[in-house]
């Protein structure tokens, strides 16, 4: 667990989680906010949802209009203020907060209170309720992709690959060369198209060496991108692309 910029105590049973749902998930794969939410009520925690969120400015940050995401930053900061656990399904968007909130608005002090308390959806189930197994059960062949920032920012791929190797019936398979990135970058891909495919399609090829049924992920905006060539260039029923909230979600 990379301890950068993140709170060092532990989650007591009966505190509420704030969740964050980002906005790609909200608007393209709202099943997978709805599998992060049943994961944690089945451990009985209270969830709070703020309805006036939206992004946490990584898009803007990305491409270097800072001070635009600073306005997104510091409207998603007053959303969670007073949040004790902000809990997402994406890696890259709980990396956007804890390690580059304070590059875009360094002396805010709703960013020092709010970004050290946003954890990865796996990382919290695994290093803060100390939970490896959460009883699901799905029965095929899986590989799994883990995005830079998680692995790289946060430091939080250990606990997504745990949880998927102990859910019933997985068989798993380490995917070639894991940890190169997969091209998107976010606005990467659309200001470098051709590298940006050039490292999808790779990374493709050695998802289908695997012979899995599911790429699984902890970030599925990294799924857009190789999905996107998966369905596009090579033969989507090969493999399918899920989130591992999803997997850890299923067979209850």
């Amino acid at each position: 667990m990379n301890t950068t910029n993140v709170v060092k105590e532990k989650y007591v049973p009966g505190e509420t989680i704030t969740l964050f749902v980002p906005c790609y998930i909200d608007q393209f794969y709202p099943q997978i906010a709805i599998a992060t939410a049943k994961i944690l009520k089945k451990y009985g925690i209270p969830l709070r949802f703020p309805e006036h969120q939206t992004c946490c400015g990584q898009p803007a940050f990305n491409s270097g209009y800072w001070e635009e995401a600073g306005q997104v930053i510091h409207h998603f900061c007053d959303c969670m203020k007073g949040s004790k656990w902000i809990v997402s399904p994406s890696g890259s968007c709980t990396a956007m907060g804890r390690v580059f909130f304070e590059k875009a608005l360094p002396t805010d002090p709703m960013v020092a209170e709010v970004a050290p308390r946003m954890f990865e959806l796996g990382e919290f189930l695994v290093n803060q309720l100390g939970i490896t197994d959460v009883g699901a059960k799905f029965p095929h062949r899986c590989t799994m992709h883990i995005g830079c920032h998680t692995r790289r920012e946060i430091g939080a791929a250990e606990p997504s690959v745990t949880l998927l190797k102990n859910t019933r019936g997985v068989e798993y398979v380490e995917l070639p060369d894991m940890e190169d990135c997969c091209g998107f970058g976010g606005t990467f891909s659309v200001k470098m198209p051709g590298t940006s495919i050039s490292m999808g399609k790779k990374k493709v090829e050695n998802i289908l060496s695997t012979k899995a049924e599911y790429v699984v992920t902890p970030d599925i905006s990294c799924a857009m991108h190789f999905g996107g060539i998966l369905e596009k260039t090579f033969n989507p029923q090969q493999t399918k692309v899920i989130h591992l909230a999803e997997v850890l979600a299923a067979g209850w």
